[in-house]
Order: C-alpha cells, then structure tokens, then sequence
C-alpha cells in the first residue's frame, strides 16, 4: 500500500490513510505529504475530509470501522489490487510475478537485471530490496515491475504484458477451495495478458500439466525448469556461503556460467525465470549475469541478521512448508555444526490444512522451536496450535520439536541451549524476526 500511495503522491494526488503504528514507510509518506491516522476509527474520515475513492487490502474486512464507514457514505472503493492495476495500464511495458513461492525474489532479481541494463523500472516488491531503498522504486513510464498474488484472486485485476508464473502449490485454503482451484485461477491469470499475440507468459514447465494453465494463449511462451524447457540450468554447485553458480543453456545450447550471491537450488530457478523475462526485453547477456551476480538476496530472504560468539543468526520470510524445505536446503550448504530453526506458524487454516507437510520439511532442521501460530487476518476457530506441528515432528524424530509459545522463553530457551558453529534460522511471515533481533542486542 506505501508504495502505490506513493505513486499517487508523485502524480499530484491528496492521498491520505491509517495504520497500526507508525513506521519507516509511514513517516516517509508523511515527509511527502500524505496524511495518516495511527488507529483505524470512523472519525478518521471526518479528519481528512473530501474522499474521493477508499482503497483496501485483503486484510481489511467489513468490520473494519473505517471499512463500514465508507460503505456507510457509499464512497466507492477499490482493492488495493485493483488500483495496482489500474496503475499498470500507463505503462508500456508491465511484468506481474505470480507463484506460490518466490514472487519477492524473482521480481528482485528482474529489478536488478534491468538496472544492470540501464533501465530505470517502476517496481512494487514485497519486501525490503536495498538496490532500490525500499520496497517501492518510482522509475520511468516505460516499465512496472510487480508481484502478483493469488490470493482472493487478487491477481486477476492486472493487466500486465508478461505474466510469470513460478509454481503453483496449495496455498491460502481459506480462500480456494482445493489445488484445482488454484490452478483455475493461475490459468484465468494467463487470460489477463494480452490476447492479441502480443503478450508473453514466462512458466515453470515442472508445473504439473503446465500446457493446461497456458491453455490457448497466442502470445509467446517462455519455459524454465528442467533440461526440455527453453531456459534451463545444468552442473548446479555452491561456494563455501551455499551461493549457487550453474551452467545456462537457453534452447539447449550452452550460453555462460552463472553465479549467485544467493543460497539454494531454488533461487537457481527463480534466476531462470528471471532470465525468461529478460529474454522477452531483448536485455542481452552480460546485463543479466551482471544483474544476477550483484543480487544478494531481498529482506527476510534467509538473511543473515549477525554473529552472538560463533553462533550465526539467520531470518527467512519461509511459511509455506516447500518454502521451509528449500530454505533448510539451502541452509544445510552453509557451514554449520547443528541448524536451529524457530518457526512462528502464519494463520490457523494453513496450519491445519498443511499439518503433515509442516512437520516434514521442519524434520530438515537437527532442531524446531515452534512460537505460538501468528493469527494475521484470523480467530482461532479451528482448534489448532504450534503443538499439533511438535507432536507430529516428534512421533518421526522424538526429541527434535519443542512448544515454546513466547518470544521471551524462547529468547531464553536458545541462550541456554545454542551452541558454537550453530546456525540458527528464525522463519516465518509474522514478527518472529523479533527474537534474531533481540538475541543480537537489537
């Protein structure tokens, strides 16, 4: 949201708003001149007077007192995806990064590629990306550069020109009902793009029955994955960090080795797709092995937060469990005596609805600590907790799960048991970072 109301800012428009709690990205809209309420009541419609439209996320509900408000004086609204796409259309080019895993870093990756270029995009990226100070970057009206989620279909009220789709898993089951619905609505996604032989669709061809989502689409296609897609990788390695560095072949024939600043064999197909991209722009090779090598990972993309002795604190955003099993993966290149993983669970459905594959990809770990689950947009109504993942962890690999419910107890839980040459990784999409943090004296 801090990013589009700072284009609407840059284009002339009185933007103002509420949050939680002020912030870096609060205060600096301030600085720009957007006026903002630290609760979220009715009369904060009273205190900025004149609205023309109300814009939302998917966190927002009917309940929501400035919600209700705006209803209540029949302002028109618009999902904060709907404004997104909207902003697209004034640009010539429009890149949306869709997928269960990896959007932030494929759109990173592709931030850094056309920087390398000489391009200066307008990107919207779900995290903190230093190349361009933040998580939003205001750049020409030639090129927007965005992540695409599915969730509530969000995904659907964009109008971009190359579509991405990265992986398509079961997710956000408290909106879709099964993994065919899922896939539905990335192929409605592919109907978005231009249907008149101009637009592009770049696509992961180890998605299962990956020709069904392209469906009839009569614009170009791009695959990456394996050795029978257009861009692909071969002789994958990793440097003592766990960087990856692969050998590139695009239509089978070799190009270039590339390397990484970034750990795992995911974030060499993440690479992959991101060349798919670049290929499409016609951005020639050395601008995107440039681009790739100087990419060292966005926020909370197994981030190395700092050292207490010899113990080495990473946080990662992971909360999806093939996130977690990629990032333990990638962990277990990284020098280490023992891995340590707290995992703070994001929202009940997905819990419940992934216990079994939770409690598989956490078993990568020589150790889990499981903080309480982190409701998000939820009420616990389901009857499930952090306990249910340790007990199952614990039935297959007894010992290795541990319920520590708070951050301060599992502050103390880790000072008395990490040791010198452990890697300890904090993982979720909550606020788990926190304990990293304080650990470190932050």
């Amino acid at each position: 949201m801090s990013g589009l109301a700072e284009v609407l800012l840059k284009e002339g428009f009185t933007v103002t708003g509420s949050d939680r709690a002020p912030s870096d990205l609060t205060r600096k809209l301030e600085d720009d001149g957007a006026g903002i309420k630290y609760n979220q009541v009715a009369d904060n419609l009273d205190a900025f007077p004149g609205i023309n439209v109300a814009v939302y996320t998917a966190a927002v509900h009917p309940d929501n007192p400035e919600f209700a408000e705006c209803v209540k004086r029949d302002i028109p609204m618009l999902t904060r995806a709907q404004l997104l796409g909207q902003i697209m259309k004034n640009y010539k080019h429009s890149v949306a990064i869709s997928g269960t895993h990896g959007k932030t870093t494929v759109t990173s990756m592709i931030t850094h590629i056309m920087m390398s270029a000489g391009e200066n995009p307008t990107v919207s990226v779900g995290g903190i990306l230093p190349v361009i100070g933040g998580n939003f970057h205001l750049g020409s009206k030639e090129m927007f550069v965005t992540e695409a989620c599915e969730y509530t279909n969000s995904f659907l009220n964009f109008f971009p020109s190359i579509g991405v789709i990265l992986n398509i898993e079961a997710d956000h089951l408290d909106f879709f009902k099964d993994i065919e619905d899922i896939r539905n609505s990335f192929a409605a996604f592919v109907r978005t793009l231009p249907q008149d032989g101009s637009g592009t669709v770049v696509i992961n061809n180890r998605i299962r029955d990956y020709a069904d989502i392209v469906g009839d689409f009569n614009g170009t296609v791009i695959t990456f994955g394996d050795e029978s897609a257009m861009v692909s990788a071969q002789n994958i390695a990793y440097d003592s960090n766990a960087n990856a560095s692969f050998d590139l072949f695009i239509r089978g024939k070799y190009v270039d080795r590339i390397s990484l600043h970034v750990p795992g064999e995911h974030n060499v197909h993440n690479a992959l797709a991101a060349i798919g991209v670049a290929l499409r722009l016609d951005i020639d090779e050395t601008a995107f092995k440039e681009g790739l090598i100087t990419f060292s990972g966005a926020a909370r993309r197994f981030e190395k937060k700092g050292q207490l002795g010899d113990i080495e604190i990473f946080d990662d955003y992971a909360h999806h469990p093939q996130e977690i099993e990629a990032t333990l993966r990638a962990a277990h290149n990284y020098p280490h005596k023992r891995i340590i993983c707290v995992f703070q669970p994001h929202t009940y459905t997905r819990t419940r609805a992934l216990l079994p594959e939770f409690a598989k990809a956490l078993s990568l770990a020589d150790e889990v600590v499981l903080a309480d689950i982190y409701a998000a947009r939820e009420t616990d109504t389901l009857g499930i907790s952090s306990k249910n993942v340790v007990d199952l962890i614990n039935k297959e690999h007894p010992g290795k799960a541990h319920y520590v419910p708070g951050f301060g107890e599992i502050e103390n839980y880790l000072l008395g048991s990490l040791l010198p040459g452990d890697v300890c990784i904090t993982m979720g999409a909550g606020d788990i970072y926190k304990v990293g943090e304080r650990l470190l004296g932050g």
